[in-house]
């Protein structure tokens, strides 16, 4: 396009060592992430007749280089430190020049050798093996069409991963409706581009997109902490029925029982709801989309969690007997109230105390409110449950509507001493279980 070029005021053929120095000064400036435009002109005597670029662009003297720089915003390499512990492998896919590319990229640390940066013309040379190969070791695309991004995103998803794919323009809506989750941008976006888009920025920062990876993470774990409450709760009070039945005698009635699901677990697995996230939770490996609600343990968990409020319990109503009678009795026991008491309220503040236990499933939940780390709504709950327990015992119309006896503060000290040993008990046992982990891991 350019046969001379203007140095120093003059207009001088242009040589080879001159274009040698413009492209080297095009590396350098794109080597620093600016984006480079070149300047040519061409004087003409009068108006051409023709302003096609075909007639135009040609014998043209060039000016000079121009470097333009769209800064990363702050927050950026953050997010991607953060992507990178949390699984997340960020993939940098541009129309810029590969140089330019690569310097962003290795200032955001996407990636860590210029070989793992292609061109698009580089991608459309590849055949699909070959870059089926590749793909996992590619992390920046420079140069390329709109078909080369439904390309990568295909490549990848073909590797059994989810992919997502964020983009603005019209020419991005075919990779955005391709992969697992297309994100659009809300303030440059197309119509388009947002319309396919199955989530969509309102403030165009890739930063948002790790906050709600973090926050989709403390959402699905708050539902598996409730669940294994509540069922770890239920198992309990079937397993205690059924003991009791085949022992010969009656621990708890349907009232009791409805009581404990409407009152005592009903509020602590709606404050469980509102737990914040984990510190580790954007340290931890994607889980695989196949994994079912009891993947990780939770399934064992819930077993081993309500046959041990069951032993408690049982055990309650045991030592109720001994304070009733004076004597052991654990079978073909007649109708203890007492005991019966003492079962209730061991019961319902063991599965108050044992929801303090799930507020995380391996970690230590006294090491995280040593850390400040508290669930205040999971508090007033819990508050809020005991007294009501207490209330149905101690109140002498309530009482006698649950058939209860006033128990003396012996009773009422050792039912909540079973009941709050439920912590400490889960807390080895958790403790077993990341030793048991980090054995597997370092096998």
């Amino acid at each position: 396009l350019c046969t001379h070029a203007f140095i120093d005021g003059k207009t001088v053929p242009m040589t080879d060592e001159i274009r040698a120095n413009i492209a080297a000064e095009n590396k350098r400036m794109a080597d620093k992430a600016l984006r480079v435009l070149a300047a040519a002109m061409r004087k003409y005597d009068a108006a051409p007749d023709d302003f096609s670029p075909e007639a135009l662009e040609h014998d043209l003297v060039f000016i000079g280089l121009t470097g333009m720089i769209d800064p990363v915003r702050p927050e950026v390499k953050a997010a991607i430190e953060e992507c990178r512990g949390a699984g997340i492998t960020p993939v940098m896919i541009t129309g810029d020049h590969r140089d330019t590319a690569v310097a962003i990229a290795s200032e955001l640390g996407i990636l860590t050798d210029p070989s793992q940066a292609i061109t698009g013309a580089a991608l459309s040379a590849m055949s699909d093996e070959e870059f089926a190969d590749r793909v996992e070791n590619i992390y920046v695309y420079a140069r390329v069409q709109p078909e080369h991004k439904t390309r990568i995103v295909n490549a990848w998803r073909a590797k059994g991963k989810i992919t997502a794919m964020t983009g603005d323009g019209v020419n991005d809506a075919p990779s955005i409706k391709s992969a697992d989750i297309g994100i659009g941008m809300g303030i440059t976006g197309t119509d388009v581009t947002k319309n396919v888009a199955d989530m969509v920025l309102t403030d165009d920062n890739f930063a948002t997109i790790v906050n709600a990876v973090e926050e989709g993470r403390r959402i699905y774990d708050n539902i598996r902490k409730a669940i294994q409450f509540l069922l770890g709760s239920n198992l309990a009070e079937v397993l205690a029925i059924f003991t009791a039945t085949l022992l010969g005698f009656t621990i708890l009635e349907a009232p009791h029982l409805l009581f404990i699901n409407l009152v005592t677990d009903c509020f602590p697995a709606l404050a469980l709801g509102l737990e914040k996230a984990e510190s580790d939770i954007m340290r931890r490996r994607p889980r695989d989309p196949s994994d079912g609600i009891f993947a990780g343990g939770l399934g064992f968990d819930v077993l081993y969690q309500g046959v041990l409020v069951t032993a408690l319990t049982l055990a309650a109503f045991f030592i109720g007997e001994r304070f009733e009678t004076g004597h052991w009795a654990f079978m073909n026991i007649a109708e203890c109230e007492q005991g019966m008491t003492m079962a209730f309220l061991t019961m319902s503040m063991c599965e108050i105390f044992h929801s303090f236990n799930m507020r995380s499933q391996r970690g230590s939940v006294i090491k995280m409110s040593l850390r400040g780390s508290h669930n205040m709504p999971l508090f007033g709950a819990m508050i809020a449950s005991l007294a009501l327990t207490t209330a149905v015992i101690e109140i002498p119309f309530l009482a006698n509507a649950f058939g209860f006896t006033p128990i003396g503060i012996a009773e009422y000290a050792s039912s909540l001493a079973l009941a709050f040993s439920i912590i400490p008990i889960v807390e080895i046992i958790k403790a077993v279980q990341r030793a048991a982990a980090k054995r597997k891991i370092a096998a």
